[in-house]
């Protein structure tokens, strides 16, 4: 048996760590700046009465008084930020004040509330089974999390077609590339990059609809007088027995013809940051979008910048098949199941989508134009090659010069998607950074 002064200080060291762990608590704060809701990351310990932490990254002080709480965070520029508040259970609300953004000599006050958030359960990572019961038209930061995931947990899920339209044949959401979720990524802060394992991606129903449509962008002006009459809705057949989608009524020449399903997400994004409007789930940008680009495949990683507290992670718009440029207007718009594993690798920025097959590292350029989104996408890959390979602007260029491949992603929307990419293969023997891995 253990001698009694030993067992008592091992009784009492395990008393002081339960007891440090069960006064750590992460929270959501929600700061509302003139109408402008601002969200946080607050990570509280309290030892006793004394409160310490931080805000968004940024150190606070402070003490707790039975259900009050007031704490003082010090930003990076020196200024200082007061919050007041009243707990009732995982719930605050208070008054902050802050230095007012244009008079040095002003304060204002801004309402705020904060939320608890759940804590990990013990275990590891786990597998979540969601079924949705409504969707998002808009990738934003103020919809409610759907559901709380860690790094290493896997979700599965479905989406709906572009039109809203579920498994069955039902309509379930407003037309327009309806998202499933967003989902709050524990942990996730602005800085970070968001990584997307796509486990599974399976048609779920043995259809799908597009159009004989040519999107303007790819029409001469020749052509443009030969498909006035085009835009007629096309249903296809999803044999997924075969593994293979054909349309429905083809005769004459078209009979015969069938294409591979390759089931991809059209939609997948993380929500814009701080002052910026949510955007339509319509529309691309720098946090993903409707990138409709027919690489976001089972088996593919998915790279988006984290610019929210939780990342918040939307997807959607399910295609059973798609080629370059999506030049129809529509794919082969379906609905999907859907298993994904998230991950984090964190302080690391990356300033576009990025998709990393077996193969092949892609980049994402979204523009008005091809040739703004041919420069985005070329400074991407070179953004990638500094990161995790440690080349400087010279040397990217020579390994782009020689090997870059350039692919239309997405034509039919109101902006275009250029992908730059690059073999794997060729940078095997290029030190990848342990830092560029979740």
């Amino acid at each position: 048996m253990l001698p009694r002064i030993a067992f008592l200080l091992i009784l009492f060291l395990w008393t002081c760590t339960t007891a440090a762990a069960a006064t750590a608590e992460s929270w959501l704060l929600v700061t509302d700046r003139w109408g402008n809701r601002e969200y946080q990351a607050l990570e509280l310990q309290r030892d006793g009465g004394k409160l310490t932490g931080t805000l968004g990254g940024d150190a606070l002080q402070g003490h707790r008084d039975g259900n009050r709480l007031h704490f003082r965070v010090t930003g990076s520029d020196g200024a200082h930020y007061d919050f007041d508040g009243r707990r009732r259970g995982d719930s605050v609300e208070g008054q902050a004040d802050y230095p007012d953004p244009n008079d040095a000599t002003r304060r204002v006050q801004h309402t705020f509330t904060a939320r608890r958030l759940p804590e990990r359960t013990a275990g590891g990572p786990r597998l979540h089974v969601f079924e949705p019961r409504d969707y998002a038209n808009e990738f934003s930061p103020h919809r409610q999390p759907v559901l709380t995931i860690w790094p290493g947990d896997t979700v599965r899920t479905s989406t709906l077609d572009s039109g809203g339209i579920d498994a069955h044949g039902v309509t379930r959401a407003l037309f327009g590339n309806p998202q499933t979720g967003p989902f709050y990524v524990a942990g996730a802060v602005p800085g970070d990059t968001l990584v997307v394992h796509l486990r599974r991606l399976r048609t779920n129903r043995d259809w799908a609809d597009s159009l004989d449509a040519l999107v303007a962008r790819a029409q001469s002006t020749a052509l443009a007088a030969q498909t006035r009459e085009l835009g007629k809705p096309v249903r296809w057949t999803l044999d997924r027995e075969r593994g293979v989608a054909y349309p429905t009524h083809a005769d004459g020449a078209l009979a015969g013809f069938e294409v591979p399903l390759r089931p991809m997400l059209g939609g997948l994004a993380v929500a814009p940051g701080f002052g910026a409007a949510p955007q339509s789930t319509g529309d691309t940008g720098r946090n993903g979008g409707n990138m409709d680009f027919n690489a976001v495949v089972e088996g593919a990683t998915i790279y988006l910048p984290v610019s929210q507290p939780g990342a918040l992670l939307y997807l959607g718009d399910g295609h059973a098949a798609q080629g370059d440029g999506e030049t129809s207007q529509y794919a082969l718009e379906t609905s999907l199941d859907v298993e994904f594993e998230v991950g984090l690798v964190h302080g690391t920025a990356i300033n576009l989508p990025r998709v990393e097959s077996a193969q092949q590292l892609f980049v994402l350029g979204q523009a008005g134009s091809l040739d703004e989104a041919l420069r985005s996408a070329t400074a991407g890959l070179i953004q990638w090659l500094q990161q995790d390979y440690g080349l400087d602007v010279s040397t990217a260029a020579q390994v782009l010069g020689s090997s870059a491949q350039y692919r239309v992603a997405n034509l039919a929307g109101r902006s275009v998607g250029l992908v730059a990419g690059i073999d794997k293969s060729l940078l095997q023997r290029l030190r990848r950074s342990d830092a560029s891995k979740p």
